[in-house]
């Protein structure tokens, strides 16, 4: 029998972060040939949640694995369905927003990122993941109401 695979035969849980350094700038990474979705794409990066883990020790986790990142979590910001219809997937993810702390990041999972950088939430690479496009819109808004 088959393994069940999140987000093709069961709703997945996949948690993302926008985190941010102290120049205000965002972090976001290029997804890579490997990736499960969305390859090519820019995003705010995360990862599956495994069964029994949370949303942050999943996302601390993420960082550290594939970027070798320290991140400080700080608030959530929303949670989005993720539907991609044309690769027949379907996520539910939730997105905090959260701080770099400690070491620059770099790429430790060349087959899943092609490219990471720092960028001013005006002026993004494209193209952006759709849960990122997302989550632009709900960062602005978050941040034009403080």
């Amino acid at each position: 029998m088959a393994e069940l695979k999140a987000g093709k035969d069961y709703v997945g849980v996949g948690v993302g972060a926008i985190v941010v350094n102290d120049a205000g700038q965002v972090f976001l990474s290029q997804r890579g040939a490997k990736a499960t979705n969305e390859r090519g794409a820019w995003e705010f990066p995360g990862g599956k949640v495994d069964f029994g883990e949370t949303l942050q020790a999943t996302l601390k986790r993420e960082f550290m694995e594939e970027y070798g990142m320290t991140i400080e979590i700080i608030e959530l910001l929303s949670v989005d369905d993720h539907i991609l219809e044309d690769e027949g997937q379907h996520w539910v993810s939730p997105t905090y927003i959260a701080h770099s702390i400690g070491a620059d990041p770099q790429i430790l999972e060349s087959h899943k990122c092609s490219a990471i950088g720092w960028f001013d939430i005006d002026d993004l690479p494209t193209p952006l993941s759709l849960i990122t496009q997302y989550n632009v819109r709900d960062y602005v808004e978050k941040l034009r109401d403080r």
